[in-house]
């Protein structure tokens, strides 16, 4: 009689155990069922969160059908209860297992900006602060703050920021992306110098970054950087003024309406190169490789002047005479989307 009695019992928590044991297993299974999302979800894990409410939370959010699978299987992995901080992208079709995997391994979430060659450091300022999703620190700052807490205090930051396309998460700030530009421009710029030609007229690698950022600015096909940098280089060499209109529209500052005229030109400021000698003393833009390079290997040539054609290429002439037969053709039977330099909002050409 005992016997059967205790046989009877393990019987029944066999049965038990078999029965709990198929209960858990396909619980574990739903984590392994594909969600369906009609759009992408963020999904942020806060610092410091623990497992079990970042579990109950994507079960708030209709991506874990119970919460319990999820806990009872970061209990039976432990390294899977090992999630970073941070912003991530559900998408349609992923299941729990994946959406656990991807927190683990701090796959989150990441947007980019673009700062464009050519734009102004304020350009640069205002597209990082129209940027969602990126953290706002110096939007009251002075561009003095800015230099000082990346390490560069007195430098002008004019040009100082590398053009190029930036990855950010949740986590990072406008600081963030300020850095890296900055960082990315000193090392292309002494990449470059380090391998510049022989016999340039440039005391300093912020010369040739100087030289650039005005190239950058006149140049309205690529293929011509080369050459607008030799003009610009043997004007230099000859004692000659560059005679930019770039440059003075920078000068201008807010005066700058859309067009320059003929006064403008003569009106004295650091950066009118009709009226000061040699280059002026920062930087007008923000330059790209190309314009780096091509400031530090100019094309050889007898060039020393060029006019618009219009279409944003240009004519070159090595004799004055030659220019201003060109000045003639080009300018004073101007088609009427002409354009004197690249275009960049709010600008437009000389008078």
């Amino acid at each position: 009689m005992i016997k059967r009695l205790i046989f009877t019992l393990l019987a029944l928590s066999l049965v038990c155990a078999i029965g709990v044991g198929f209960w858990a297993w396909q619980g574990l299974q739903t984590l392994k069922a594909p969600v369906e999302l009609a759009e992408p979800v963020l999904f942020e894990v806060p610092e410091g969160r623990s497992f079990n409410r970042v579990a109950f939370a994507l079960a708030d959010r209709g991506l874990v059908g119970n919460s319990l699978w999820l806990r009872l299987h970061a209990r039976l992995n432990p390294a899977d209860a090992r999630i970073k901080a941070g912003e991530y992208e559900f998408v349609d079709g992923m299941t729990p297992g994946q959406m656990l995997t991807m927190m683990v391994r701090g796959d989150v979430k990441r947007w980019s900006i673009t700062i464009i060659e050519g734009w102004t450091f304020a350009e640069m300022r205002q597209a990082l602060a129209d940027t969602a999703r990126l953290k706002k620190v110096t939007g009251d700052w002075s561009a003095g703050r800015i230099m000082e807490a990346l390490g560069a205090k007195g430098e002008h930051p004019e040009g100082r920021f590398f053009p190029d396309t930036y990855l950010f998460t949740g986590q990072h700030s406008d600081l963030d992306i300020l850095r890296q530009a900055y960082e990315r421009m000193q090392a292309v710029l002494e990449g470059e110098w380090q391998n510049r030609a022989a016999g340039l007229p440039y005391d300093s690698p912020y010369e040739a970054l100087i030289m650039a950022s005005i190239i950058e600015r006149e140049t309205g096909v690529p293929y011509e950087r080369g050459e607008i940098a030799g003009v610009f280089v043997r004007r230099l060499q000859k004692g000659m003024r560059l005679q930019t209109d770039p440059t003075v529209i920078y000068g201008m500052g807010e005066k700058f309406k859309g067009r320059i005229s003929s006064r403008d030109l003569r009106t004295h400021t650091p950066y009118n190169t009709y009226r000061i000698n040699g280059l002026p003393p920062t930087p007008i833009a923000l330059p790209g490789r190309e314009a780096i390079h091509a400031s530090l290997h100019p094309e050889p040539g007898e060039s020393l002047y060029f006019v618009a054609r219009g279409d944003g290429s240009h004519k070159f002439s090595s004799t004055l005479a030659e220019h201003q037969k060109a000045v003639r053709e080009f300018q004073l039977n101007r088609r009427s989307d002409y354009r004197s330099f690249p275009a960049t909002p709010g600008e437009g050409e000389t008078d």
